[in-house]
């Protein structure tokens, strides 16, 4: 059923995300227990956001109708259509990387703290990608059917989900999905900021930030890898560490592997916390105008993209 074995993590993470948000549900802890419980089901949540990141790019079964159900499980595990996911991130970030056509370039954000600009990103993206994809969905709607006619089924199902949820109890549909499913998003999104900023998009390697530590990418499914991601997104997961060693590593400037998340993170954003590229020079951010139309600039490649999605036999 399952093109590649490794993919048995994908659906941990899922089962896990639904054992904790059921469990808080029925169980319903105390405050001093529903406080980690809720963090811990928020960290999962962003991991099934990843999964829903590497399946619009990798598709997990063989079956089409397998993807298909497959999908619409991890739009309810990351709380948002995947689906909708593609335009916006594979038409535009990876293919107009930190230019004005990428709606996700860390260049919107320009505070003079860096944590700001890490916190924020975010609420400075999110307009300019939910609006693309807006727009993309009413132009693939005739020209792709098949796709849009999936991507109402998770709409469907994810918001139909949630309003059924906050029916019954919104307290408990608050602090188990709505929240969890927030922070999903904003870390899916966030990471961007991480993996781009500082770096040189115009190098065939170094455009992106790694983070290369074994038990960080056992458990993000290998999100670390992002500059091999970039160079061949449709590559399996799994299979990233081994082509990053063979085809990044060595033309990579080594300041662009990262061993350890939270020392970078510690050291972009608290000490010293200053907005640096990759060789040290802070960033300058030059020129920094309004989106470009990605939307038009992708209509004719967009249907091999979409139909990508969701494919097998």
């Amino acid at each position: 059923m399952l093109r590649f074995r490794t993919d048995w993590r994908t659906i941990g993470v899922l089962c896990t995300f639904a054992a904790l948000s059921v469990g808080g549900w029925v169980l319903n802890p105390r405050w001093y227990l529903a406080v980690p419980w809720v963090m811990v089901t928020c960290v999962v949540s962003w991991l099934c956001a990843v999964a829903a990141h590497n399946t619009v790019h990798s598709p997990v079964f063989a079956k089409r109708w397998q993807n298909r159900l497959f999908q619409i499980w991890v739009s309810l595990s990351y709380g948002f259509p995947i689906s909708e996911y593609v335009p916006g991130h594979n038409l535009s970030h990876h293919r107009y990387t930190q230019q004005r056509e990428d709606v996700m370039r860390t260049t919107k954000v320009q505070f003079k703290s860096n944590l700001l600009n890490f916190l924020l990103f975010f609420f400075y993206v999110g307009p300019g990608v939910t609006i693309g994809n807006y727009r993309y969905t009413k132009v693939m709607k005739e020209r792709l059917p098949q796709w849009s006619r999936q991507l109402t089924v998770e709409i469907a199902a994810v918001w139909g989900t949630k309003a059924v949820l906050l029916m019954l109890d919104w307290r408990k549909a608050l602090l188990f999905v709505i929240i969890p499913h927030f922070f999903a998003v904003w870390g899916i999104t966030t990471v961007n900021y991480l993996q781009h900023d500082g770096c040189d998009e115009g190098h065939p390697v170094n455009h992106s930030r790694n983070f290369v530590g074994r038990f960080f990418n056992w458990c993000t499914l290998n999100n670390g890898y992002h500059g091999m991601h970039h160079l061949q997104p449709g590559l399996h997961w799994s299979l990233l560490p081994q082509a990053h060693a063979e085809r990044v590593k060595p033309t990579l400037d080594p300041r662009l592997d990262e061993p350890s998340l939270a020392l970078y993170m510690f050291r972009a954003y608290v000490y010293p916390g200053k907005r640096l590229r990759y060789d040290g020079a802070p960033v300058v951010v030059k020129g920094e105008g309004p989106d470009r139309d990605w939307v038009a600039a992708t209509r004719e490649v967009a249907a091999n993209e979409l139909g990508a999605v969701g494919s097998g036999s």
